[in-house]
Formats: structure tokens, C-alpha cells, sequence
């Protein structure tokens, strides 16, 4: 299992906290599982549960570092999620992984005579429900999984959660846009770049899905 432990000292937020709110990232549903009721920061009147974004924020930078472990080319990021079809596309464009968006072909994973057979190193979900055929044949094949899991998810075998809002157009653009960005700044230090010298293009709304 990957190590999912947050580290003790906080750091600066990726983002201002403000920014996250305003995304959404933390806006859960009314449904918590007893796998997630460690990230939740409390209830709503409404009966909304809500994420604590510190631990949001803690588990993108682990993500990211765990991912660049791996080329870009071999990670492949799942959405069956219509609000995560730009995110993830853009999550492959700006970091050279590869994408598969909408229906899941059975087999992609496990058949080599599948027309779309394609071999990952490690796979990036945007939502384990509806991921779930990618969750079976990852698991199957002992890939790490890193999965976007919402207050209503079984995180059965994923290894690596990132507690967040994986329905919404707006929190999902965020969360992989940070992504992103988080993944090609540990790149660039392992490297031995300073930080100084890292440079991101892309703005969060080139993430958003359109309406």
C-alpha cells in the first residue's frame, strides 16, 4: 500500500483557503462512508458533509510526489465523470500522461487483443464508483491507484485517496490543475531545478469543463 500518512509539519497552502472554498473542493454529499469519515471536517445544516481542505491541500502534494515516481507517459488518468472529461484531458496535456475519458472499455487493462490495450504504471481515478471498471482491472493487476474519493466512496483498493469533491465542475478542474502543477514541480526539483526556474502555463479555467 502506498504511505498516506500526512505529515506533521503544515506547509504553506498550494492554493489560499479562500480558493479552495470558493472551488468547492471540500463540499461533499450527504452520504459519508466509514472509509472517508477521517477527512470529513464536520456537517452542514443542510446535511451536506464537508471535507477539511488542510487535508485536501496535504494529500495533492503526497499525490504529486508519489506520481514522480513515474514517467508521465506510463500514468494513466481515468473519468468516466462528464465534469472530469476536460480535467483529466488537460491533466494529460500539460504532464504527458495518458487519458482515457467516457466509457471504460472492459479489458483495456487486461486483454492485449483489446483494439485499446493499453499499459499503465499507475492509474489516476477521478471517482472509484464510476471508475469502477478501471478500480477492478487495476486492482487486478496490483497497480498503485490514486483515486479523487468524494464523502460517499469505498476507498477498497485504492492506495492512495485525495478527499475532494469529484462532482463538481469547478472542484474537479481545481483539484487537477493543482494536480498538475504539483506533479511538474516535483519533476523539476528532482532535477535539481530551484523553483525559480519552474514555470506553469495553464490557468485553472483551462481546466473547467463547459456547461
Amino acid at each position: 500500500m502506498v504511505e498516506e500518512e500526512v505529515e506533521g509539519n503544515k506547509a504553506e497552502m498550494l492554493i489560499p483557503g479562500p480558493d479552495y472554498l470558493a472551488s468547492g473542493v471540500h463540499i461533499g454529499t450527504q452520504q459519508k462512508t466509514g472509509d472517508m469519515k477521517r477527512f470529513i471536517y464536520q456537517a452542514r445544516p443542510d446535511g451536506l458533509y464537508l471535507l477539511d481542505i488542510e487535508i485536501v491541500d496535504a494529500r495533492l502534494r503526497i499525490a504529486a510526489r508519489f506520481l514522480a515516481n513515474y514517467e508521465p507517459a506510463s500514468i494513466l488518468a481515468v473519468s468516466a465523470r462528464e465534469y472530469g472529461h476536460q480535467p483529466v484531458s488537460m491533466f494529460a496535456k500539460a504532464t504527458g500522461a495518458k487519458a482515457i475519458v467516457g466509457r471504460f472499455i472492459p479489458g483495456t487493462l487486461t486483454n492485449p487483443e483489446c483494439e485499446y490495450f493499453i499499459e499503465p504504471s499507475v492509474l489516476v481515478l477521478t471517482d472509484p464508483m464510476t471508475d469502477a471498471q478501471a478500480l477492478k482491472e487495476g486492482a487486478r493487476l496490483g497497480l498503485p491507484i490514486v483515486a479523487l474519493c468524494d464523502t460517499n466512496n469505498s476507498t477498497s483498493n485504492v492506495d492512495l485517496v485525495i478527499p475532494t469533491n469529484n462532482h463538481g465542475r469547478k472542484a474537479l478542474a481545481t483539484i487537477y490543475w493543482l494536480l498538475a502543477r504539483e506533479f511538474l514541480r516535483e519533476c523539476n526539483r528532482r532535477e535539481g531545478k530551484g523553483d525559480e526556474e519552474f514555470k506553469f502555463d495553464y490557468q485553472v479555467e483551462d481546466f473547467e469543463s463547459e456547461l
